[in-house]
Parts: C-alpha cells; structure tokens; sequence
C-alpha cells in the first residue's frame, strides 16, 4: 500500500470515491445517513454557507458531495435531465436496504427481485436524482449459467 492509500485508509476513504454533485448536499448527507446508515466524516461549508467538501462512509466504502453550482461547472442529475452512473451497494439484506431508502424518501425505480445473475436485486433513485442499486448474492454462477439463465429470462419475457 503506497502512502496516499495508507493515508486514506487512516482517515476512512475509500482510494475511489465517487463525488456526488446535489442541488442541497447538507440536506443530501442527512437523507444518506437515514437512508443508508451513512456515517458523516466530513461537512465543510464555504462562505455562502453551502457545502464545498463532504465526505460520508457507507457499506464499507465512501462518497463525496458538494452542493451544485453552476457557475463552477458543477450540475446534479436535476440539473442534466437525469443520471447514466447507478451507485452499486453489495449489501447483506436488498429488501431491508430499498424498503430503508425508500421509508427516507427514495423512489423505488426497480423493485427487489431474484435477478438471473444470482443476486436479489432492487434499485431506487434518491430525491437529488442519484441512482442507487443494492445487490444481496445468492448463488455464484458460472459464465455459462449466467448466460443461459440471462437467456430464460428474456425468452419468458417476450412471451409474456
């Protein structure tokens, strides 16, 4: 582990951390706290009183926020019609996590299911517009297996 990674570790940040962008980060980190059982690390505010750096740890690994200003060049999802990135969280109970997100505000974009992969699956978007995805694994697979089960399951989908 070289330094900056030792450093990181020390101050409990993942060496990846996505930085999420939210039109109201303060109101964001407190949402992920009650949603996601976040632990804050970090709230700094700058002058105008909005938050220039936070840093929150979830499910082992750890996010960035900052509030959205334009004129910096720094948009949320509200602000660009939406997200192509889903925040992937491998967690111990998909349907406890959804239903805690969703009970905190989220908006269930795919419900909890078995997928063909081999986890229970669900998916929710957050009220900044922030997608998130919480996977529980149920059975390895092999390639093969996955291919033929993804295969099952879009041939019943077409027939239905």
């Amino acid at each position: 582990m070289n330094q900056a990674h030792s450093k990181a570790a020390e101050m409990g940040v993942s060496t990846l951390s996505p930085h999420l962008v939210c039109a109201g980060a303060s109101e964001a980190m407190d949402f992920y706290a009650k949603a996601f059982g976040a632990k804050e690390l970090a709230r700094m505010k700058g002058p105008n009183g909005r938050i220039m750096h936070g840093c929150m740890q979830i499910n082992g690994g750890t996010i960035m926020l900052v509030d959205a200003n334009p004129d910096w060049g720094m948009h949320g999802p509200d602000g660009l019609g939406g997200t192509p990135v889903t925040l992937h969280l491998v967690v111990d109970d998909a349907d406890a996590w959804q239903k805690r997100a969703i009970e905190a505000g989220a908006t269930e974009t795919m419900p909890v299911a078995d997928m063909f992969w081999g986890d229970r699956y669900g998916e929710v978007r957050d009220p900044w517009g922030h997608a998130w995805a919480f996977a529980t694994p149920q059975r390895s697979l092999s390639e093969a297996e996955i291919l033929e089960a993804m295969k099952q399951s879009m041939d019943e989908d077409c027939q239905s």
